[in-house]
């Protein structure tokens, strides 16, 4: 957690960032005033950031933008940098390159954003990201993190006990059962297992509740979600496209999460144990996240 502020700065709190490390690939999301000194707090590595997404234009969480593709430049990165983001983020970045962009020796590839659905915008061999559209006044997008159904592995025994083949072994890590010269069947249900289970972890900031939403997040692992507010200004939270802390706990008791990480406090709150008090009445497995806190997905 690089920054857990909303919009007016509060001291030790920086704005909306975060860094996810997934099977050795790096991520931000948000990029929040001060993102740049908050890589350097808590020694995370901004030169090895593969995509960059941003939810939505308001000043928290993009006015560290151009600082962070800057320093990027002057620690020589070559690298590509994809960003996603709604499509109003197309015009500051090409601001950005038009005045700061000589002598950068990588390409910014940006990917604008659309629909009124969870669509997929990346994947590689071990995840799938999608993007999914909020309730926030303007174009506003959260995004799920989800690790693929690993390959089957086959039981140390079965390799042993059967004398298997390379190719009977790849068979059954396909999940394909293995019929024998002699008409046995050795079926994947015995020989293999799953070597672990898939996590996930939705980013949801910032938006006011609606339907949709907790059946998108259906099983993530841990759902970070905007708690604004506390719930007795449920109707400020209203006003401003937000949520407070017991429609964010439901959203993670609707969805199923294992775990509910809330952040993006209002300024005029400095103590966050009352979010986190809050959010346990509906769901207990709440953390009210501080900037530098590491959670596992």
């Amino acid at each position: 957690m690089l920054g857990t502020a909303s919009a007016m700065p509060v001291s030790g709190r920086y704005q909306s960032a975060q860094v996810l490390s997934v099977h050795g690939r790096y991520f931000l999301i948000d990029c929040g005033e001060g993102v740049q000194q908050q890589f350097v707090n808590f020694h995370e590595p901004m030169m090895k950031i593969d995509s960059v997404f941003v939810s939505h234009i308001h000043g928290d969480h993009v006015f560290g933008l151009f600082g962070f593709l800057s320093t990027l430049g002057m620690k020589g990165r070559t690298a590509p940098l994809n960003i996603f983001g709604p499509a109003n983020l197309g015009p500051i970045i090409k601001f950005f390159l038009s005045y700061y962009g000589d002598g950068l020796a990588y390409e910014i590839r940006f990917t604008p954003l659309k629909g009124s659905a969870p669509e997929v915008i990346l994947e590689t061999k071990t995840l799938e990201v999608s993007a999914l559209p909020l309730n926030h006044g303007i174009e506003t997008y959260g995004y799920v993190f989800r690790e693929k159904t690993p390959m089957l592995n086959v039981h140390k025994w079965a390799v042993e006990a059967f004398g298997l083949s390379l190719t009977e072994i790849g068979s059954l890590k396909r999940g394909e059962d293995v019929t024998r010269p002699d008409g046995s069947v050795l079926t994947v249900e015995r020989c293999t297992y799953v070597p672990f289970e898939p996590a996930g972890y939705a980013y949801i900031s910032d938006t006011a509740p609606f339907p949709e939403l907790a059946s998108w997040l259906k099983g993530v692992t841990t759902l970070y979600h905007e708690a604004t507010y506390l719930a007795e200004l449920e109707d400020q939270a209203a006003l401003r496209h937000h949520s407070t802390t017991l429609q964010a706990a439901s959203v993670a008791k609707e969805a199923g999460a294992g775990k509910l990480i809330i952040g993006h406090y209002s300024s005029r709150n400095k103590d966050i144990t009352q979010y986190q008090e809050e959010c346990r009445t509906i769901f207990p497995e709440s953390y009210a996240a501080s900037d530098g806190d590491s959670f596992e997905i």
